[in-house]
């Protein structure tokens, strides 16, 4: 194969969901032509699914040319967990500097329909539907990813996006999928009805009077639609929940007598699993197909999504020739370690919601007992012995939620609530409804060069963000760049190769020339003042004089220099994109 025809080939992207959408998308922006199989015949949309969507991953979107994603969204900020009725705490993301929300919900179909209609103005990408990827042959010189009709693609790289259904995948790559399935099932319904007050706020029941002895999940979505979930028997049986009535009473103890439409509804277990490996030669495995969570904490698609940048701008790196071939096994080392992170936390969050010993139930009943002892003032369950409604639905339709007719809430003080507030702190602390996805931060990475002073601390608080270190996400902020009016906050500089931040004090013209001999890619050099007339850059990096910052094309700090030499920052540089030292 000649060199051109090498540079001609596309990657071969697995799987048309979200995550295949995202890869497909950012492998265009950054020029190369992408071939996306998908084996079904079409778009199916189907109900709510992954609808939480966190700030960094619609950041990947707008990034991508989807800025509709965030329109559209619904934006909340407000999560609340109660016990019997009992609110036991109440918790606001921090809002950054960044001017997107911490989160929106919007149904997986709607994010497809808008990621499709950006797929269709990129002439790059080709969508091949009926396409089922079921064998990989690999070379020196790309990877022929052949279908389940014979048809042959073939392709400089592949990314397997193929879904939690995509296990005949990871057998023709020798892929183990180590992990469990958790026997409790959980009901989902979508449902549009107007509910005042619930808007912006997702709310989780620990054993409500109306679903006793298990949990419940409500999350506003666009259109004064509710996804509403019901942890439920093994054996439940959802036609004939349908069939008896049961399905409409279930759903009427939320929404009390006011009219209602169901939208959608299914049933489900979770899995807890990730693949024995996530790169194979030139094939790299992202989303579901490597790893699967359960979904409280919204840590499936807000992986996916990470997974697919990472994959993307390295393969682009790879075949520009900014960056070796051993660039790729970063992938691997990154987004595993990710998995397992994600892992980790949901796993923990399970063995809450849904202890399988005795023991594990009677800790988790006190641990809920204490945490609604320490807040004696909150509101209680009428139907659950006694108290006020937390949230009373009346037969006439009214829905009292104890707002106030000027929008204060009864129920909040002026700042936010915290899990560590009341008497009982600990017990509080210790409840767990879910820790929401965060970016994970790359501290051990082999591209990540570690700085003194500035060190990981380890998790945030639930709703903050972590210190800016090497490895860790770079903190959005305003900035205002002369002559290009369209780049209004920082993140938007980084992803289009290199970023050099320059704060007081460093010699530019000399460090400029150090970087872009260094390495071949793109690099861009900011002086920090220059665009920052507020300082809210220099607050949100708590940045100091002399520092060179470099963040990689992912939006990660690669590095925060202290002693700003040209040999230090050529060296870090090429240490970012893989090169040896």
């Amino acid at each position: 194969m000649s060199e051109g025809e090498a540079a001609s080939l596309p990657v071969v992207v697995v799987g048309a969901g979200p995550v295949g959408q995202t890869a497909a998308l950012l492998l265009a922006r950054w020029g190369l032509p992408v071939v996306v199989l998908d084996r079904q015949r079409g778009r199916v949309p189907a109900g709510s699914r992954s609808i939480c969507q966190q700030r960094d991953v619609l950041d990947v979107w707008e990034a991508a040319g989807c800025a509709d994603i965030t329109a559209e969204g619904l934006t909340w900020t407000t999560a609340r967990t109660y016990y019997r009725g009992r609110e036991l705490f109440a918790w606001s993301f921090d809002p950054g500097r960044s001017p997107l929300p911490p989160f929106v919900n919007i149904s997986q179909a709607r994010t497809e329909e808008l990621l499709d209609e950006r797929i269709a103005a990129t002439p790059l990408i080709d969508v091949r539907w009926g396409h089922e990827a079921v064998a990989f042959t690999e070379d020196a010189g790309g990877v022929t990813v052949r279908c389940a009709d014979g048809a042959e693609v073939r392709g400089s790289h592949a990314i397997v996006c193929a879904g939690a259904h995509g296990g005949a995948v990871r057998d023709a790559l020798g892929v183990s999928f180590d992990g469990e399935t958790f026997d409790e099932r959980f009901l989902i319904c979508d449902v549009r009805a107007d509910l005042p007050g619930w808007e912006r706020e997702r709310r989780f029941h620990f054993d409500p009077a109306w679903n006793p002895g298990r949990q419940v999940l409500i999350h506003p979505c666009p259109g004064s639609t509710y996804r509403i979930d019901w942890q439920v028997p093994p054996d439940f049986d959802l036609a004939a929940e349908e069939a008896s009535g049961g399905l409409d009473r279930r759903i009427r103890m939320i929404v009390g007598e006011r009219p209602y439409e169901l939208l959608w509804r299914t049933v489900y277990r979770f899995h807890a699993r990730v693949a024995g490996r996530m790169r194979v030669g030139r094939v790299l495995l992202a989303g579901d197909c490597a790893h699967l969570v359960a979904p409280f904490g919204a840590r499936g698609l807000n992986s996916g999504v990470p997974d697919a940048e990472n994959a993307a701008w390295k393969v682009a790196f790879v075949r520009h020739g900014w960056a070796p071939e051993e660039l790729l096994e970063t992938y691997e080392l990154e987004r595993r370690a990710a998995a397992l992170e994600n892992l980790e936390v949901t796993g923990a969050t399970m063995r809450f919601l849904a202890p399988r010993t005795e023991e594990g139930r009677a800790r988790r009943r006190e641990i809920l007992e204490r945490a609604a002892r320490a807040r004696p003032d909150s509101g209680e369950e009428g139907h659950d012995g006694g108290g006020r409604d937390e949230d009373r639905h009346h037969a006439d339709g009214r829905h009292e939620d104890r707002h106030h007719a000027d929008g204060r809430d009864a129920g909040r003080r002026d700042t936010e609530r915290r899990p560590d507030a009341g008497g009982d702190g600990g017990a509080v602390a210790a409840v767990d409804s879910g820790r929401f996805a965060e970016p994970f931060w790359y501290l051990d990475s082999p591209l990540t060069t570690p700085a003194p002073g500035r060190t990981f601390t380890g998790r945030p608080p639930r709703g903050e963000s972590p210190a800016p270190v090497p490895g860790v996400i770079v903190p959005d902020a305003p900035i205002s760049v002369p002559g290009r009016p369209e780049v209004t906050r920082l993140r938007q500089l980084c992803r289009d190769g290199l970023l050099v931040l320059l704060t007081e004090g460093c010699d530019r013209e000399t460090l400029t020339a150090a970087a872009r001999d260094a390495v071949r890619a793109p690099v861009t050099v900011v002086a920090v003042e220059e665009i920052d007339p507020a300082g809210d850059v220099r607050k949100a990096l708590e940045a100091r004089p002399g520092e060179v910052w470099l963040v990689r094309p992912d939006a990660h700090i690669a590095a925060v220099l202290t002693v700003p030499d040209p040999a230090t920052l050529a060296r870090t540089a090429r240490r970012s994109l893989g090169h040896p030292s």
